[in-house]
Formats: C-alpha cells, structure tokens, sequence
C-alpha cells in the first residue's frame, strides 16, 4: 500500500528539482524528504531516483510516477475547490501570496480591519517572488508581478509600480563611480532584472539581495543605487538617483483558481487586498 504523503512529497521534490528546496518548501528537514522517497520506492519496489554525490536525479520510472502524482494531486486539490466553493459562510483559511514588500507595506497594516468585519476568516501572507502553485493549493490568492499564462487561473490588474533608481542623498556626492544593488538569480526572469542587467556590467553590481526591503535599507546605509518601487524609496527616505531615467514600470495582477472566483470567503478577501493596495494607484 502507498502512503499519500510518501507520493506528495515525491511530487514536491519532482516539481522543485532537489532535497533542499521541496524541504524549504515543506517547512520541514532534508532528511524527512529523503526518508519519504526512500519509503515510496520501498512500497512501489523501484528505484525512483539516482542518488548522486550532490544530487537526486530522477530515474525513467521516476519521472513516470511523478507525472502520476501530479495528476493526483491536482484531483485532490480540485476536490478541496469544490467543496470550498460550496460554502456559503465567510470563514477559513486563506493563503496570499505575495512580495513581501507589499504585504509588509500595505496588507499587514490594515489586517485589523478585515479581522473586525469577518473574525471567522484566517490569513496566511506569505512573502515570496516566486510564484507559488494556486492549482496545487500553494495558495489561494496571489498578488503576481506577472501575468500568468495557465489557462485555469483567473487575473485581474489592479494598477502599475513605477520603478527607478534610488539613492542616499548624500550618495551622488561620493567620489568614484557608481555601485549598484541588484537582484539576485532567482528573480532572473522578472522584468525589473532583465531591466537592469541590460544596463549594468558585472563590476559595477555591489551586492544582490531578492528582497527590495533589504535593497532598500543598504542603499539608505549608502551602499549603492538601487532600482525600487516610488513607495519604498519613499519609506527609507531616498531620492532619484537620476532624474531623467524614465526607469521601469511593472503591471500588478491579483490572480484566483477559476474554481473559487465565487467563494465567499476568496471574494471578501481580494476585496480587502484591492482596498488595500489603493494608496499605490494614488501616489
């Protein structure tokens, strides 16, 4: 008999490529990843990964028992919709996904208003650029940078960051050239990244973080310039390190599972997220 949880954390470790990140993922250690494989291969009686020196790598028959696992999974989570969608109460769990800068900035400071109105509703924000799987139930609600192209999932745009260049005001008045803080490699396929790695050589990148927070704070120590968002410039006091940069501007979109577009609870909050992020579209 297979144990379901062997099979959810094969298809973790299948969707994100090694022991360390599905064990991020799953907030738990390597080892239990490595022990829940080992236990699936058992029970199935093949083996389902090569265990190299600084890797598992998927066998032929691994790769066929991941594909089978994602199919169950997307049927469980489909089934989790379905019910979730009949419920007429505004009460539950609700997962957002979100930059954390965001949610630092503009969710989390008006959270009371939404546990006022619907006590009964609970929030999970979770910080991340990275997008997380509303078709697998990573998430119910996303706060994206990037429009998503898979077919189930609904989108709305909610408005548009401007993003220049920041810095200390005390910066452009340092000797030498220029240092910049840019974005680390997991935020390569974001456009702010590609916007500034066009610009920049590797020499005058001074350190990387994919936190805009972090970003922000060491350009107001003076480390360097950065390309943030109006708002968090604002927040640590910045200035526009070139004025006639006309930087870049990036589309917001709030993004559902069409299966739970009509659930109360998914509804209230995207309202509350909507209401939320207004002052941006203001300033």
């Amino acid at each position: 008999m297979v144990d379901w949880e062997d099979l959810r954390f094969f298809s973790a470790f299948a969707h994100h490529g090694s022991i360390t990140a599905t064990a991020k993922a799953l907030r738990v250690d390597h080892t239990t990843v490595s022990r829940r494989i080992t236990s699936l291969e058992t029970s199935l009686s093949v083996k389902l990964v090569d265990r190299r020196p600084r890797s598992y790598v998927l066998t032929d028959m691994g790769r066929d028992v991941a594909n089978f696992a994602e199919e169950m999974s997307r049927s469980a989570f489909a089934l989790s919709r379905c019910a979730g969608s009949g419920q007429n109460g505004i009460e539950g769990d609700i997962v957002v996904s979100a930059p954390p800068s965001l949610l630092y900035s503009f969710i989390a400071p008006q959270i009371s208003a939404l546990q006022s109105q619907h006590p009964d509703v609970r929030l999970r924000l979770v910080g991340t650029m990275e997008a997380m799987s509303l078709s697998k139930g990573e998430a119910d609600i996303a706060i994206s940078l990037k429009r998503p192209s898979e077919a189930t999932l609904v989108a709305r745009r909610l408005g548009q960051l401007s993003y220049f260049l920041y810095a200390d005001p005390a910066y452009p008045t340092r000797n030498g050239p220029p240092l910049y803080i840019s974005y680390d490699d997991t935020m390569r396929e974001s456009d702010h990244y590609r916007w500034l790695d066009d610009r920049l050589s590797a020499d005058e990148v001074f350190m990387c973080s994919n936190d805009l927070r972090i970003q922000a704070a060491a350009a107001a120590g003076g480390c360097g310039v950065a390309l943030l968002p109006a708002y968090l410039a604002a927040e640590h006091g910045l200035v526009r390190f070139d004025p006639l940069d006309p930087g870049v501007r990036i589309d917001v979109w709030l993004v559902i599972h069409e299966d739970v577009r009509d659930t109360p609870r998914i509804r209230v909050a995207m309202d509350f997220i909507s209401e939320s992020l207004k002052p941006l579209w203001r300033s």
